[in-house]
């Protein structure tokens, strides 16, 4: 039998030397492997160490830059949202035109300000400056727009309340938006949402503390996930000016569309109303971004995933792990969003994101047309001489459709944060707007008018916003088909 010989075929008399020295290199090896994986685990846990702070941050120091010296990382990502080239199909930090891209709009808002000027929001960064270019800012305006745009808030209220936040809110809320312009130099940052004391979040507006109470939730029982949400519903949020303008949510029947119109409804005999409707004559509300409360009916809420796991995820230096606060889509990040829980390919998780934002889209389009006409079918009806009795439930019923449509509509993600909900509420606009139409068909039908109404051309922002200046000065085009004009008792809303 042939006996086997060692590290062949280096021959019997040098196998056991070769076998040596081999062993001896491979251990040799293997030990400065282990040794660089044990230096790499040490170094790892030294960063992991919480660090002490390099200097206290005062109570209300509302510049960000000043936060950095002893949080670089987050502050080197927030200062990424002054990028505005990033776009995801159906959002991005670019200043898109919602008016051009939809004019449609500026017919569902004529006689308000978001029909002169309506535009995609830019990074938190962009906030004061934004906030004091915009066409929607009058003389008039109060103190209480200023509530979600600078981290100089916190401090104004507390200076204006005698150091309490709370009471400190509503004479800030008295004052003029122009007369704290001065004052309002921060953008959105750090202050809004820590404790500069303990880095803890917190809730730094009284309208959504007001707004948890109301509904029977104390703040010391909010868990820290909740937290990482209601930072964010400080401002994405529905709200309205109550009396001498506090900033109020509408929460106390609850988060959807029907219960806040049912809130709204109950705040006056004739309902609480933020415009007449320059075309329809109809008192309408406006909603405002109501991503918090959209969000409330998703899965995500459901599972406990909160607005910054997705928006501002997770990310590991060395041995930091530290929330990465560019705020952005999810889809401008996937890898550190989406798939940390979706095991697919990022052409697949963004493929199905914008395979459900298409099908909210398709059902919004629709939304708008009929509510559109809705409105003119109203103004027609206005023409041919209908009353006011006639014209209060048609009325009533585009103001409860085109609530519901904005709170899709003003809800960033298109309607990704709850797509089935969103769908259902744009489903019941398109039927309470059908409903208003073919009431107003009875009443044109009554007053004579069978034929078809004459929709003016709004394909266009610009045309959009001639017809919306037509109806507010008073020479509306003629709606009624051409055998049929406006009657001398014709008004316009």
């Amino acid at each position: 039998m042939c006996e086997p010989k060692c590290c062949w075929p280096f021959g019997e008399g040098k196998s056991a030397r070769w076998c040596g020295c081999g062993l001896v290199i491979l251990l040799g090896v293997g030990t400065f492997l282990l040794g660089l994986l044990a230096a790499s685990i040490l170094e790892r846990r030294q960063e992991a160490q919480v660090r002490q702070e390099l200097q206290p941050i005062a109570a209300w120091q509302s510049d960000s830059q000043a936060w950095a010296i002893n949080y670089p990382r987050q502050y080197h990502a927030y200062r990424q949202m002054h990028q505005t080239e990033s776009r995801t199909r159906y959002g991005g930090s670019y200043p898109r035109d919602l008016l051009e891209e939809t004019p449609t709009n500026v017919i569902l808002f004529a006689g308000m300000a978001f029909s002169l000027d309506y535009k995609q929001a830019r990074g938190h960064v962009y906030s004061v400056e934004d906030v004091l270019h915009t066409q929607r800012i009058t003389p008039k305006t109060p103190a209480t727009c200023w509530t979600c745009k600078s981290t100089d808030v916190p401090r104004l209220m507390a200076e204006l309340g005698g150091g309490d936040l709370e009471t400190g809110a509503k004479p800030f809320y008295a004052k003029n938006f122009h007369e704290l312009k001065p004052q309002m130099v921060h953008p959105i940052g750090c202050l809004d949402c820590h404790d500069p004391a303990t880095m803890q979040l917190r809730i730094s507006r009284p309208a959504l503390l007001q707004a948890l109470k109301r509904r029977g939730i104390q703040p010391e029982s909010i868990s820290h996930q909740q937290m990482r949400s209601l930072v964010c519903a400080q401002c994405h949020v529905e709200y309205y000016f109550g009396p001498e303008n506090e900033l109020t949510f509408p929460w106390d029947r609850g988060l959807e569309p029907g219960q806040m119109e049912a809130y709204y409804d109950g705040l006056s005999p004739e309902g609480f109303s933020d415009w007449t409707h320059a075309i329809s004559g109809a008192r309408m509300v406006k909603m405002q971004h109501p991503d918090y409360e959209l969000y409330q009916t998703g899965v995500h809420a459901y599972r406990n995933v909160s607005c910054a796991d997705c928006h501002m995820p997770y990310r590991t230096e060395g041995g930091q792990k530290y929330t990465d606060h560019h705020v952005q889509s999810p889809l401008l990040n996937i890898a550190n969003s989406c798939a940390v829980c979706h095991r697919w390919s990022e052409k697949e998780i963004q493929d199905r994101v914008e395979g459900i934002q298409d099908r909210v889209r398709s059902a919004r389009d629709r939304a708008e047309r009929v509510l559109a006409e809705a409105h003119f079918d109203i103004a027609a009806a206005v023409q041919a001489g209908a009353d006011e009795n006639q014209l209060q439930e048609v009325r009533r019923l585009v103001r409860q459709a085109q609530l519901r449509w904005d709170y899709v509509a003003a809800s960033n993600g298109m309607g990704f944060h709850s797509p089935q909900f969103a769908v259902q509420v744009l489903a019941e606009t398109i039927d309470l707007a059908g409903q208003c139409r073919v009431q107003c068909a009875q009443i044109l039908a009554r007053q004579g008018v069978l034929g078809p109404i004459r929709y003016p051309d709004i394909s266009t922002k610009e045309k959009a916003q001639a017809v919306v200046k037509a109806f507010r000065e008073k020479t509306p085009p003629n709606l009624l088909p051409e055998q049929k004009q406006p009657g001398p008792s014709a008004k316009t809303p």
